[in-house]
């Protein structure tokens, strides 16, 4: 087998942390990381995570016992804070003794930190600033993942390399800091673990690989696109608080805008609580991707990817990602 040695002593704080070989987490993309994909990663050596999205229970506790049945290395689940059975999530997570556990979508509800590390496991939370890594940091989280703009699905405001740059000099001293966002080759890799932090988070560069259950059209249009093609979606209401998602432009964006349109007119008209009218552009999401990932309709549905899509020319085993990755990083590091 390979070894990367500089690559992996940079990484040594995240391969320990997450029980990996390599500290390279998977983004958790609905529809997409799923039994396959997770468990391909793990068994790659990398760190699978299973995207529950808008998964009941129910649902989540299957995908677990499935992942766990195609793989006996760690994997972890990535839950939405938003979600309104978010608690009901974590005692599935629970029950299977899930190792780490992702918060993602917003501050995590109070509670929630604390019940999953009262059962042992670990928690990762994204942090969009630096105030809030401090502030999550001191509620519980065991680790970070600070993701910039470029990325794929939900974003903030700020590109990778500047949160990187304030971020990682303040916290990853002391604390475990992943970096996500724009990351398709080893270089880059290896430049933010020079910065010190523990491990990196793709989505984009792991959607299209031969593990995928991604329908083929879903694939093809990412193998045509370019890092400009992937575009954030346009909040039209200052009242709806609507996180920006990047995707591939196509008539899915018109189409998100409309809905937009239609929940703010249902806020002024039916007077529903901002709460369900969040809920309902994230039930949108859900369907739209689906539409897209599952069904194939790359014209209407939601095509989420991150600028990094213009690496993704050809549909790749996990091993040969992770692998080209570690190798690129490794080389780039021997450079220095």
């Amino acid at each position: 087998m390979t070894s990367y040695p500089l690559t992996a002593h940079l990484m040594q704080r995240g391969r320990d942390f997450l029980g990996s070989e390599y500290a390279i987490l998977c983004g958790a993309m609905s529809w997409v990381s799923e039994r396959h994909l997770v468990s391909a990663i793990s068994e790659a050596g990398g760190f699978g995570v299973i995207a529950c999205g808008a998964m009941t229970p129910d649902l989540l506790d299957a995908e677990i016992a499935a992942t766990a049945a195609l793989t006996k290395r760690p994997f972890g689940v990535n839950l939405i804070t938003m979600h309104p059975q978010l608690f009901d999530l974590i005692e599935v997570c629970v029950r299977h003794k899930v190792g780490h556990v992702v918060l993602a979508g917003g501050i995590p509800p109070k509670g929630s930190v604390e019940a999953i590390k009262e059962a042992g496991a670990k928690v990762l939370c994204f942090a969009p600033t630096l105030a809030l890594g401090k502030k999550l940091l001191r509620s519980g989280a065991d680790a970070l993942v600070i993701e910039g703009m470029e990325a794929g699905g939900h974003i903030g405001p700020v590109s990778t390399s500047v949160l990187a740059q304030e971020i990682l000099p303040a916290l990853a001293e002391e604390h475990l800091v992943f970096v996500a966002g724009g990351i398709g080759r080893g270089e880059a890799v290896a430049g933010y673990l020079e910065m010190n932090a523990c491990g990196v988070q793709l989505g984009t560069r792991f959607a299209c690989a031969t593990e995928s259950i991604a329908h083929p059209a879903f694939k093809k249009a990412f193998f045509r696109a370019s890092a400009r093609d992937a575009v954030a979606s346009v909040q039209v209401d200052p009242r709806l608080p609507v996180i920006p998602v990047r995707a591939l432009k196509n008539s899915g964006t018109e189409l998100f805008t409309a809905k937009q349109l239609e929940v703010a007119k249902a806020l002024d008209e039916d007077g529903i609580a901002m709460g369900e009218a969040q809920l309902q552009i994230e039930h949108y999401w859900a369907g739209a991707l689906r539409r897209a990932v599952i069904d194939g309709d790359v014209e209407h549905g939601s095509l989420m990817a991150g600028q990094s899509v213009g690496m993704v020319t050809q549909e790749e085993p996990v091993a040969e990602i992770v692998a080209s990755l570690m190798a690129q990083s490794e080389a780039a590091l021997g450079r220095r």
